[in-house]
């Protein structure tokens, strides 16, 4: 069997998601040169792509927004310009976004004069990545916030900030178009999923289209360990995210569109459900109380069969911890939600 590093998948999976796809350099420049305008991607020296460290999103709005920061030069190295670039992750659009996006800019800035007193401050290309369900149709610059309109009165639009978003919306993009972005094969089916996996009908149908590209990132995780934990990051984002997917539907497309790769998926399956089923006996036992293990084996309940049953609800909320524990010992062997619960 093949082994492979675990993928980390936090509960906040977007988040994880997106900072595996994007967080290199490489692939970050890729989905940036795909939609800056051709004079601005021929300026820049892409070669000279590095990493910043920071994030600049509220506290509050951890759980909604993931965001990286890049540093690029322009040609001839003179000037340097910071690429930032924020995910956009809820089940609406935020009509505030480019409040938003200028207030984070204006910290980047300010910690960049914290580092060099005095200098003239960078350029910085704000670009967010929507999957927002039905895309984005909220305003774009900031200036469409105000009111009044800033050009309604001579002399007016000069004297209010104007500022602009790139919008990367995924909604809107179709297999085609992400196929043809210049990136490697796990950012776009990152992509892909981030447009696709919550929507249990559009992700079936698009499933057969992009059973290539999984394969391709199959045979990279065979290669090397690097695309191992890259594949097995694909297949956790699909199981915690994709709601009402059943875990057998899934091994079917698997074994319909790509048979080899069914013994890894298999493998990763069962050590996700492992991890799940120790993290709630600890919770258990640490916390001195049965809802731990309950809410974990209601989740990999889901996970496996898809929703529960009202009997079954009944049982996991009178289970005894004898009796938990009992349920997490089948559940990976387990073929029906009846057989967890077989006395």
């Amino acid at each position: 069997m093949l082994a492979f590093a675990n993928a980390v998948m936090t509960t906040r999976p977007h988040d994880a998601l997106f900072k595996a796809a994007f967080g290199t350099p490489e692939h970050a420049a890729g989905l940036f040169r795909a939609v800056l305008p051709a004079a601005v991607v021929n300026a820049i020296d892409w070669t000279t792509v590095t990493s910043e460290a920071g994030s600049f999103i509220d506290p509050d709005l951890i759980d909604r927004h993931s965001d990286l920061l890049f540093s690029v030069r322009l040609r001839g190295g003179a000037h340097v310009v910071l690429l930032y670039f924020l995910l956009e992750h809820q089940s609406s659009v935020d009509r505030y976004m480019p409040l938003r996006m200028l207030g984070y800019m204006v910290r980047i800035w300010e910690r960049f004069l914290e580092r060099h007193a005095g200098a003239r401050l960078p350029q910085i290309i704000p670009l967010v990545l929507s999957h927002a369900p039905g895309g984005w149709t909220e305003p774009r610059a900031i200036e469409d916030l105000l009111e009044p309109d800033p050009s309604a009165i001579p002399g007016l639009a000069e004297l209010a900030p104007r500022f602009s978003l790139l919008i990367e919306d995924l909604a809107h993009l179709s297999d085609d178009d992400i196929r043809t972005r210049t990136l490697a094969v796990f950012p776009r089916l990152a992509l892909w999923l981030l447009r696709d996996v919550r929507d249990h009908a559009r992700f079936s149908a698009s499933f057969p289209a992009w059973a290539d590209a999984l394969g391709e990132a199959f045979l990279e995780a065979v290669r090397a360990p690097h695309g191992v934990q890259s594949f097995a990051q694909l297949m956790h984002y699909i199981w915690f995210v994709a709601g009402d997917l059943r875990f057998h539907d899934f091994r079917a497309k698997i074994r319909k569109y790509l048979p080899e790769a069914e013994e890894t998926v298999m493998t990763i399956a069962e050590e996700l459900l492992s991890e799940g089923r120790e993290k709630g006996r600890v919770e258990g036992r640490v916390e001195g109380r049965v809802e731990g293990r309950a809410e974990t084996l209601r989740r990999l309940l889901m996970l496996k069969f898809g929703a529960i049953g009202p009997d079954d609800d009944a049982r996991l909320v009178a289970a005894t911890p004898e009796a938990l524990d009992r349920y997490l010992d089948r559940i990976l062997t387990a073929e029906t939600s009846a057989a967890v619960f077989d006395e």
